[in-house]
């Protein structure tokens, strides 16, 4: 399978491993990073988000895990070949029961979010078996630091459920990113970001495309450092 190339590292694929897609892109150009210097991932797949995230802040290291065993050898693999080897490491372990000494400033997820069902494609990567977004909100809460933030992108349809959630847990939403996949379109996605810390929320909207195949000004400006336009990845 082909690689997918950014600016500053390559992404190698195959096929029992979920592949580089804009869900994952977004979610690492956008979230917040300010003071982050602790990060557990959730559900790393490919490595994709750690990698964007290492590139974005030079002072954050990245606890990346998968239970997918295959995921864990492929992320370590694409770790090994970037230029931030040595903040990265991806571990096999099932998030519900993952333990850790410290606590993170941040954790980050791409959640599945198909219901069960009967496709065989990417099946721990996609559908709702082994881990959800309300997952990650019920054990995240005991694994974040005072001040640390949990940040999911999401199907715009789970939102008002996992803010519930998060109400019921002493989460508090911060931010909310709505995005539309072209302009004019409904919203599609939400990045939703939660803290145990209670300040005032800002909400956003981002745009994928201004029209067919034509990526907005938004997009462009937020994946510019990582994006090679042009070249056919």
């Amino acid at each position: 399978m082909k690689p997918f190339r950014f600016q500053n590292f390559e992404i190698s694929q195959q096929a029992d491993v979920f592949r580089v897609g804009t869900d994952g892109v977004l979610l690492g150009a956008l979230s917040h990073l300010d003071g982050v210097k602790k990060v557990l991932e959730a559900g790393t797949g490919t490595g994709l988000i750690s990698l964007m995230l290492a590139q974005r802040n030079p002072e954050l290291h990245v606890t990346a895990l998968d239970i997918n065993p295959e995921a864990v050898a492929l992320a370590n693999s694409n770790f090994q070949n970037s230029p931030y080897r040595d903040r990265l490491r991806a571990l096999q372990a099932d998030f519900k029961s993952f333990s850790s000494d410290s606590e993170f400033d941040l954790i980050i997820s791409n959640p599945p979010y198909f219901e069960v069902n009967e496709s065989a494609k990417d099946v721990f990567a996609r559908q709702t078996i082994e881990m959800d977004a309300a997952v990650i909100l019920h054990r995240g809460v005991g694994l974040l630091r005072d001040g640390g933030i949990i940040s999911l992108i999401v199907p715009s349809g789970q939102s008002p459920g996992l803010e519930h959630i998060a109400r019921q847990l002493g989460l508090h939403l911060i931010r909310r990113i709505n995005i539309f996949g072209i302009a004019g379109g409904p919203v599609k996605r939400n990045v939703l970001e939660f803290s145990k810390k209670e300040i005032p929320a800002t909400e956003q909207e981002f745009v994928i495309e201004k029209g067919p195949r034509v990526y907005s000004e938004q997009y462009l400006e937020a994946t510019r450092d990582f994006h090679v336009f042009g070249n056919g990845s």
